[in-house]
């Protein structure tokens, strides 16, 4: 992992990866009044086919460092992924910032679409559908499109933290 200090000009330190893993590995509702800026929103930015960005709020999970996010495979964001996987995803908590870039695909294992169906069934009623391969419930956002909604992952390349307690500082990481 290579470690840039962005506010060495400010003489603080480098933030610490391991922190921001830990941090997210305590999990982040997205509820109001549940930290960050009174809620903590995740943002997925695709590559919209003319080059342009995309860029739409989604309920992502950090689990076994990576992201994971679920959405209906007619939606924008999914044929996007499908066409170039590059994307970035950002998410605000009480701590700091962050913001990682990496590629997102389509999760075909059953046993994983199960197990992330339970992350979210903790916050959200969702359960695996018939074909074992997607998730369904009664709701979910609007920008999701209707059921079936698929699971993604995104592995991260490079994250960047914008500390936003204690003395500051900001970091950028390329795994």
């Amino acid at each position: 992992m290579q470690t840039r200090n962005l506010a060495d000009l400010y003489d603080l330190p480098p933030l610490e990866w391991t922190a921001v893993a830990d941090r997210l590995d305590r999990g982040y509702g997205q509820a109001p009044g549940s930290g960050g800026p009174d809620r903590h929103s995740s943002w997925l930015s695709t590559i919209n086919p003319d080059g342009s960005p995309h860029v739409t709020g989604v309920g992502a999970l950090w689990i076994d460092a990576a992201f994971w996010f679920e959405t209906g495979r007619s939606t924008r964001k999914a044929r996007n992924v499908e066409r170039d996987p590059r994307c970035a995803l950002s998410v605000a908590t009480q701590e700091f910032d962050l913001v990682v870039e990496g590629t997102a695909s389509l999760v075909t294992d059953p046993e994983v679409v199960a197990a992330r169906a339970a992350d979210w069934a903790v916050d959200w009623p969702c359960r695996v559908d018939e074909s074992g391969l997607a998730l369904t419930a009664e709701f979910s956002a609007p920008s999701a499109g209707p059921p079936p909604w698929h699971v993604y992952r995104l592995d991260v390349r490079s994250a960047t933290a914008l500390a936003t307690t204690g003395e500051g500082g900001a970091t950028r990481w390329v795994f």
